[in-house]
Formats: structure tokens, sequence, C-alpha cells
């Protein structure tokens, strides 16, 4: 990047020096409020969903372990990547070249971390809905424990592999001192969007079909056997239960497919789409997904508005709140 005599710079001592972008008027500052504000509403609201999965042991469930990993990752976007996707934007990069590359590095494991909790999430409707004598049996609580963990490792394993060359030789991509560029080469762009994303969301869209079919079944027969006995009653209840879990996820992997898909779909054409100031709105929607997610539980989940209440009233501070019946 060449800079212009007279140019604000970032580090005036320096002739390598980036420019400081420029904003008009008080734009800077209405962004840097609506962005950080977005940013730390994600982080409060995922907190009360970790809190409360956390410390309710009504809540203690399989389907809940798996939401309560979404709700870290969703955590940490709000928390991590968020704000260093506004410092990078809005202004010059101060925090060094070792800070960008892990940035990047995270700001991945994240995300991909989100997708795979999601998937999980689906299997785990899928197996509900579609297989609910065997649920407990295949659905257990250690296979649950120890797919959040795979989860995890594979995404740290595999995003180390990703940016390995960029973690050894961290700014080797930089123009000019106080920069903080992504550069993925197309190739590799390519196959991460398979990866992450097209493997990912063709597993969610056809357990869904099929969930869907199985549910529209399901609620023609509860339909036609409304003077069931007790027992079937009883067992009405807790199929409507599982569908309403699983309306609730049709919601959360629809809001998850506008939000990501932009993003993806932009790397696929082969855009410099980390980089380019017009695309940033692609970027923070990628992530404003983290903050849309305890919403969509807020709407759909009164055992989360119950939780809330609690929380901020300080009720769970008391002893044996963890008992409280909040279903």
């Amino acid at each position: 990047m060449e800079v212009e005599d007279g140019a604000e710079l970032c580090f005036p001592q320096l002739n390598t020096s980036c420019r400081k972008p420029t904003f008009h008027g008080n734009d800077v500052l209405f962004l840097h409020i609506g962005l950080f504000s977005v940013s730390v509403l994600t982080v409060a609201l995922n907190l009360l969903i970790i809190i409360s999965i956390s410390h309710f042991r009504q809540l203690h469930t399989n389907t809940n372990t798996l939401l309560l990993s979404l709700a870290v990752s969703d955590f940490l976007v709000g928390l991590v990547p968020m704000p260093g996707e506004i410092l990078r934007q809005t202004g010059c990069w101060f925090l060094g070249d070792l800070m960008c590359s892990l940035l990047k590095y995270v700001s991945y494991i994240i995300s991909s971390t989100s997708v795979g909790n999601i998937v999980f999430i689906s299997i785990d409707r899928y197996v509900a809905i579609c297989d609910p004598l065997h649920y407990p049996t295949k659905v257990t609580e250690r296979r649950v424990k120890l797919c959040v963990c795979l989860c995890w490792l594979s995404s740290v394993f595999y995003n180390g592999l990703y940016f390995k060359d960029d973690l050894t030789k961290p700014g080797q991509y930089n123009s000019c001192y106080g920069q903080c560029v992504f550069v993925i080469d197309y190739i590799t762009g390519a196959v991460d969007v398979v990866v992450t994303f097209i493997a990912p969301v063709t597993v969610i869209v056809v357990l869904h079909i099929r969930v869907f079919v199985v549910a529209v079944s399901q609620a023609r027969a509860m339909r036609s056997h409304i003077t069931a006995v007790t027992l079937q009653r009883s067992v009405t209840r807790t199929t409507k239960s599982e569908l309403k879990a699983a309306r609730t996820l049709g919601v959360l992997v629809a809001v998850f497919l506008m939000c990501f898909c932009p993003y993806y779909c932009l790397s696929l054409a082969g855009e410099n789409l980390v980089n380019g100031s017009a695309a940033s709105f692609v970027i923070y929607l990628f992530y404003f997904n983290s903050c849309l997610n305890p919403l969509i539980y807020a709407l759909f989940y009164p055992w989360f508005r119950k939780t809330i209440k609690l929380i901020v009233t300080l009720h769970i501070l008391q002893p044996g709140s963890r008992e409280a019946n909040v279903l």
C-alpha cells in the first residue's frame, strides 16, 4: 500500500506505516457504538444460556448439552471475533502481526465449531423424532459429551493445519505496518467451503427433510387419536414436546443459513471477502447469527424466559435454586 504525502499514518515514525482509514463525520463513532453494542448483547445473551443450562438441574439433558456447546461458541464469537473484526475494519491494527494471525485462527475455530454443534443438534433431533424408541440407548450422556469434545478438538486441529503458514510466518501478506489482512488462496478456500459449509449443510438439510416428513405424519396420527387413553395422551404430550423442539431447531437452522450463506457464497466465488470494505456487512451478518440464536431460544423456549428472570433477580444465589422447576 502506497502512502501519500500528508496522509495521516497509523505509525507516523515509520515510512512503511499504513494510512488511517477515513470516515465521514461521526460515521465511525456510530459504527463503533452499534457494532460493540451487538458484541456486548451477544456475550450477555449467550452467558444467560450458559448459566441457565449449567445451573438448573432440570435442564441437564443431552439436547441441552449440545445447546450449551453452541452457546459457548456463540459467547466466544461476541468476545473475540466481533471486537477483533471491528478493530480491524474501522481503525489501524496496533496489536501486532502475531495477534492478527491468532485472531484469524481463533475466529475460524469458533465459527467451524458452531457449524459442528448445529450438525450434532440436528442429528439429536433426527433420532428423537424418527427413532424415539431407541433414542435413550443411541443418544447417551457419554456419547453426547464425547461428540462435543470431538467437535471442538477437530476444529482446533483442522484450523491449525489451515492456518499453519500464517501462524508460523505472521504478517507475511501485509503490505504496510498497521495492517491485518486475511489472505486465502482459491483452492484452499474452496476446500474449506466444502468441509465447513457445504458438507455440514447437506447433512443438516437432509436430516430436516426427513424430520419434517416424520413430524407431519406424527401430527396427523395425533389428530386421528384425540380420544386416546391416559397412557396414550402421555405419549402424545412427549411427542408434541419433541415436535416443538424440532420446529425450534428448524428456525435455528433457517437463520443460520441466512447468516452464513452470503459469506460462503462470496468465498466460493473467489471474492476478496475478508479485506474488502464493501463486504464488511457480510462478515458482520456472519457473526450476527451468534446474537440471534439466544433470541430464538427466548421466543420458543419458555424455560429460557423463566431462567432469565431467576438469574436477573439473583434467585439463583438462594439455596436449592438448582432444583427449581423451570419446565
